[in-house]
């Protein structure tokens, strides 16, 4: 009798057409799926990231189970739970007298290593779900002196066929940025993404996370997130119908109560599997086509996707493994408690802490132009910035939040990622924001006890990293305007900066 190879499922590998799912045998091979411990707690994860991924998981197996395949399925409390998923499959190999493991690879170094280790015939499948193969975007890179997303996302644009005109990029230019800049007026009224209320199996699940995970940061319910594929879609059919055709010009906008503005809220869906990035795109396409959706809002929008998410997919495998331990900058501050919750007078804090603890969402210049930029201005050590990041986001898995946070919002990469650090003083936050009224600083104060910390710690950052930054050529004219300032009022903005980070290294409110 021919041995069953086991078929390793992971909890971001939710996809009909994964690779170990395709070179398996139904007839044959037995999937094998588990919700451990090990995943659960290598960083205190949101709790509604661990009900969004667990109940997912429950869902994709009854699918998986109804298309003919035999599952074996571990729940986080079953009582014979290994703990881990090197010790899933040991026991489950054991069981079925199986030797020989398929899997696809998974998205983070972390678990590489972990499977590696397993004592069994492991063949490994290549994660083809993206639209960039690692091989080639290391052949892409090689001899490139940098490695910028603008030039690799015109390959893409090419390699995909999205938005093109021929050898031509629809509307004459590659990039719309330019036009996707706006801020939001008071009154915007943004729509809200499609949430679903809670199943049986939600149910379940989110009990079970409670009493499992009630002490981690974040709030459980309510919680609205999609968990099957076709919840996925009508998730994206609501944003494409909705919010898409404003999305290009606000992407960048904030207002206080408006956590998603026009943003599609589908990259958790994304990164567990439930939906596909071509198709994603293909959608948005369609609907400029359509005259559905103006260029700039679907141009911006697919830029995201076959642009930047398969951009820092690439750096991550590429870098390689140590990638999220670098620190270009050598930042040592702890991050600051209010992080994770502890009061802060600073308006804009505040509101994003606040939302991502209710949600697990944040949208991305929330996440790079105030929580980043503040743990950067600030001095904070990039691993405990990546740790947060990776705990607190529903869509956080590491292959995507390490260039994000290490390389894109912290710089402690040196470089690798962006050609300069995204630090800003209040001004870009007042400009994009409206969280800066009736805040309990005064944004337009440069100094003096109301100055907003933004704007006192921009230019403390500015001067202690002049050695590294003063010959970028993107930096010159700022630091021509700080040593144009009087040096009297240059002494007081870096003392009273100073006292800022002393209050923050204190437990003080800031």
């Amino acid at each position: 009798m021919v041995k069953p190879r086991l078929v390793l499922v992971l909890g971001d590998q939710l996809s009909d057409d994964l690779s170990a799912l395709r070179a398996a045998d139904k007839d044959r091979d037995v999937v094998v799926m588990a919700e451990v411990m090990a995943e659960a707690e290598y960083v205190p994860h949101h709790p509604q990231k661990i009900a969004l991924v667990l109940a997912s998981m429950r869902k994709f197996a009854a699918h998986l189970r109804k298309d003919g395949w035999t599952v074996a399925y571990t729940q986080l409390d079953d009582t014979d739970n290994a703990g881990s998923i090197p010790g899933e499959l040991l026991r489950r190999a054991e069981g079925y007298e199986a030797d020989e493991i398929l899997y696809t690879t998974p998205g983070e170094w972390r678990l590489i290593a972990a499977l590696e280790d397993v004592p069994l015939r492991m063949t490994e499948h290549p994660d083809d779900r993206f639209l960039c193969s690692r091989e080639w975007f290391a052949q892409w890179a090689e001899g490139r002196k940098e490695l910028r997303m603008e030039w690799f996302y015109r390959e893409m644009r090419r390699d995909t066929g999205l938005l093109m005109e021929g050898d031509d990029p629809a509307g004459g230019q590659w990039n719309y940025d330019a036009d996707n800049r706006k801020p939001a007026k008071g009154d915007a009224a943004p729509p809200k993404p499609l949430t679903f209320d809670p199943d049986e199996v939600v149910t379940d699940v989110l009990d079970l996370v409670d009493a499992k995970f009630g002490n981690n940061f974040g709030t459980l319910r309510p919680f609205g997130y999609a968990t099957t594929r076709d919840q996925a879609l009508k998730a994206l059919d609501h944003f494409i119908t909705h919010a898409l055709p404003r999305f290009g010009d606000y992407q960048d906008a904030m207002l206080t109560g408006e956590g998603t503005m026009w943003h599609a809220v589908i990259s958790p869906y994304l990164n567990i599997g439930l939906l596909d990035p071509l198709e994603v795109c293909q959608r948005a396409e369609a609907a400029y086509q359509a005259g559905k959706a103006p260029l700039n809002a679907v141009e911006g929008f697919i830029r995201q996707i076959i642009g930047w998410r398969e951009f820092v997919r690439g750096i991550y495998f590429l870098e390689g493994p140590d990638y999220p331990t670098r620190n270009a900058l050598k930042h040592a501050r702890a991050l600051p408690p209010l992080y994770w919750g502890v009061e802060t007078r600073m308006a804009c804090l505040s509101q994003v802490v606040a939302q991502t603890r209710d949600t697990a969402y944040a949208h991305h210049i929330q996440r790079l132009m105030v929580t980043g930029n503040f743990a950067l201005l600030a001095g904070v050590d990039p691993a405990e910035v990546h740790e947060w990041y990776l705990s607190v986001y529903a869509d956080a898995f590491e292959w995507v939040e390490a260039p994000n946070t290490v390389g894109m919002s912290q710089f402690a990469d040196g470089g690798v990622v962006a050609s300069k650090p995204y630090v800003s003083s209040g001004n870009y936050i007042a400009k994009m924001s409206d969280y800066c009224t009736g805040c309990a600083y005064d944004v337009k104060a440069k100094m003096g006890k109301d100055a907003c910390p933004f704007n006192l710690l921009y230019w403390q950052f500015i001067d202690r990293h002049r050695e590294r930054f003063e010959g970028n050529q993107r930096m010159r004219m700022i630091y021509r305007n700080w040593d144009g300032r009087d040096a009297d009022d240059r002494k007081q903005i870096l003392s009273e900066a100073e006292d800022c980070l002393a209050r923050l290294d204190a437990g003080d409110p800031v």
